[in-house]
């Protein structure tokens, strides 16, 4: 994965900018070291390092602006941070960069359960925004699997969703506002606690941006009362496009479960392995989970079942307990983490229709058995976000570049069926090269100058989502 050189010009300076920068925070906000500047190497796709610069944990809005602002005038880039889940290389640094983390800004700035909003520092992490509400009946719907890490900033910029999106939609659709740090400093205010705002809907052209416009300090989230009750039910098939024909059909029947979710034999396996979580031993299973009133349920899973028996499945069972259902969800919970036991892996994130869901995954196994490798699949099939993990063995040389020649064929298969590369990992570095794939060049100069329109001097978060040589051009002119 190529990135760009270092600039000299910003290196030969290096004593003086952190001089600098050490003169806008508190002396424990700046990082330059160079042994505690590999703490921020990298992201959760750990192939590729770079130790930045200097780093700094800002505590405030105002300090995020201060340094900002110094980097603008300095022509120093900045990469954002949250929590460094990221997938898909969108925190990783460049040598001549500053990474600027917001996990110190964690504070619950504002609740409002009559209004059915929480503002938060966007350093809080997603699973304890539901927890800062969750007494009072009320949680925060987005639930990726890196929950009890990943932070509101990040899952801002990569449009986070999760299990439970096929019901409440991904980040966009549960954020209401947000205060964000343009490159020069200038901080802005968009949307706010109400439904809508008027004039462009610019809070939609920042969630999804990947640190690209500017830097989310402040969140406005909404927030839901908890359901009545919940209920998963376990559904094991013989083959994986026998389980995502029955996917659709639940879709087209007019259903809307809160989630589910596929598995396939060799995740099934290690998952359980894992978390016991009691998953039948099958080539395909599918969580599928409604909730409501007691009633309500039952009559969603009656109908829910009815179906899948027209698939013939090996296995069906109801979750029996609450305990029970913390099982069943912490195995599919800990799947990213379960395969990484067993092997190295990619995972990847491409969005497809669900009625390709059959063909593509025939074609995976197709894909994957012409490279030598192993897929395992687990992915939100309610909305068709698929997450493939490509196994192989990083110690062998060429391995990681046969993976990768791997998932970028299976990328370009999700955009040649109708799909995307994206549904919430980001494009960050992994992708880049494939966005002219699915877009035009004129589509990549609309988003290309909408880029230049916050960041002019193209200094936010260098060598992501655009192709490199697209964006080393831009930025040098």
């Amino acid at each position: 994965m190529e990135m760009p050189i270092a600039d000299v010009r910003v290196l030969n300076r290096r004593e003086r900018l952190v001089a600098g920068l050490r003169a806008i925070l508190p002396g424990d906000a700046v990082i330059d070291d160079v042994a505690e500047t590999r703490a921020y190497e990298c992201d959760a796709l750990t192939a590729y390092r770079c130790p930045p610069m200097a780093v700094v944990l800002p505590r405030s809005t105002s300090e995020v602006a201060a340094v900002l602002r110094f980097c603008h005038d300095e022509g120093v880039p900045v990469v954002p941070r949250g929590a460094g889940t990221s997938l898909a290389g969108g925190a990783l640094p460049t040598a001549d960069c500053v990474i600027l983390g917001v996990a110190r800004m964690t504070e619950v700035l504002e609740t409002d359960l009559d209004n059915r909003f929480i503002r938060v520092e966007t350093g809080r992490t997603n699973l304890s925004v539901t927890g800062a509400v969750e007494e009072d009946g009320f949680f925060y719907a987005p639930d990726p699997s890196s929950q009890l890490a990943c932070a509101i900033a990040g899952n801002i910029a990569m449009n986070s969703g999760g299990a439970h999106c096929l019901k409440y939609g991904v980040t966009t659709n549960n954020l209401l506002g947000a205060t964000v740090v343009l490159m020069d400093g200038t901080v802005i205010t968009l949307g706010g606690a109400h439904l809508d705002a008027p004039g462009l809907d610019l809070l939609g052209v920042i969630c999804g941006s990947e640190g690209q416009l500017g830097v989310v300090t402040e969140a406005t989230l909404r927030i839901l009362p908890k359901p009545e009750g919940a209920r998963p039910v376990l559904m094991g098939f013989d083959s994986s496009e026998v389980a995502g024909e029955c996917v659709g059909d639940i879709i087209r029947a007019g259903i809307l479960p809160v989630a589910i979710e596929f598995m396939d034999r060799p995740c099934i396996r290690a998952c359980e392995a894992f978390a016991h979580a009691g998953y039948p031993d099958c080539e395909a299973l599918l969580i599928v989970e409604v909730e409501g009133s007691d009633a309500e349920i039952d009559a969603q899973l009656e109908a829910i079942t009815a179906i899948a028996r027209r698939h013939n499945p090996v296995a069906l069972r109801e979750s029996g307990s609450a305990e029970e259902s913390a099982a069943i969800w912490k195995g599919r919970k800990s799947a990213f983490g379960a395969m990484g036991q067993i092997n190295d892996y990619i995972c990847l994130d491409g969005t497809i229709p669900i009625g390709e869901l059959p063909g593509v995954l025939r074609r995976i196994g197709d894909l994957a058995r012409g490279y030598g490798l192993e897929v395992a699949n687990v992915f939100h099939a309610g909305d068709g976000n698929m997450h493939p993990l490509i196994l192989f063995n990083a110690n062998q040389p060429g391995e990681l570049e046969k993976a990768e020649d791997l998932g970028a064929d299976i990328l370009r298969l999700c955009v040649e069926v109708g799909g995307c590369l994206s549904g919430e990992h980001g494009v960050g570095v992994e992708k880049r090269d494939l966005m002219t794939d699915q877009y035009a060049a004129e589509d990549l100069e609309a988003q290309m100058r909408v880029k230049d329109a916050f960041d002019p001097k193209w200094l936010l978060n260098p060598a992501k989502v655009f192709p490199l040589a697209v964006s080393a051009s831009r930025r040098a002119a």
